[in-house]
């Protein structure tokens, strides 16, 4: 390589570090912990959501169905915000997902208890979650991340939209149990999935 191409070569280099830094730079400090602050609130919100669930008139609640839907709105918003200004975050990284699992979880235990949710699918969520990171704590070697693939992303989506569904509608209502199937089952390949690339990371 010569001089001018090396040059231009650590040009190209800088350049991509330069618009980065100005990436971030761009953003204002205090809009940099909003995807954080987004995580937090939807934290916060699941003790209001546990509340205004047990209120509820055999799990049919319009008001929790609002703040369910508020934190499913929130999940995607934290996440592309964090990657758009390139922010992220370790906080992030392990409060984000879960957040989700706690919200998502507490919604089906409560929609079991009030008979609007079939024992199968409380059984496989809770126990996808539970294997999920009990085995991600056992075959994934240290310091390995999990990389939310899209058929992860749909699956949450579909879940949100199914359970949100089933929370402002009454037992008699079919099609938002059909949104709650597919999501189901597509969280548990995703959660295969990431079992399975984790494992093999270990394996190296």
């Amino acid at each position: 390589m010569g001089i001018n191409e090396a040059r231009q070569a650590e040009g190209l280099g800088h350049g991509r570090i330069l618009s980065t830094l100005m990436a971030t730079r761009a953003v204002p400090a205090t809009l940099q912990q909003l995807p954080n602050a987004l995580t937090i609130a939807r934290l916060a919100l699941i003790p209001v959501f546990v509340v205004l669930m047990l209120t509820a008139d055999g799990g049919h609640s319009w008001p929790a169905g609002i703040v369910f839907g508020v934190a499913g709105v929130t999940d995607q918003i934290d996440g592309f915000l964090a990657r758009r200004w390139q922010v992220e975050s370790d906080f992030g990284r392990i409060f984000d997902p879960l957040a989700d699992r706690l919200m998502i979880d507490a919604a089906v235990i409560l929609l079991f208890v009030q008979d609007h949710m079939p024992w199968l699918g409380l059984v496989v969520i809770i126990g996808r979650d539970l294997l999920l990171l009990a085995g991600y704590k056992t075959i994934a070697p240290p310091g390995y991340q999990v990389n939310v693939n899209f058929l992860g992303k749909a699956a949450t989506w579909l879940l949100y939209a199914g359970i949100g569904f089933l929370i402002v509608t009454h037992r008699s209502t079919d099609w938002p149990y059909w949104i709650f199937w597919t999501g189901l089952v597509l969280a548990v390949i995703a959660g295969l999935i990431y079992g399975l690339t984790a494992w093999r990371e270990g394996k190296r």
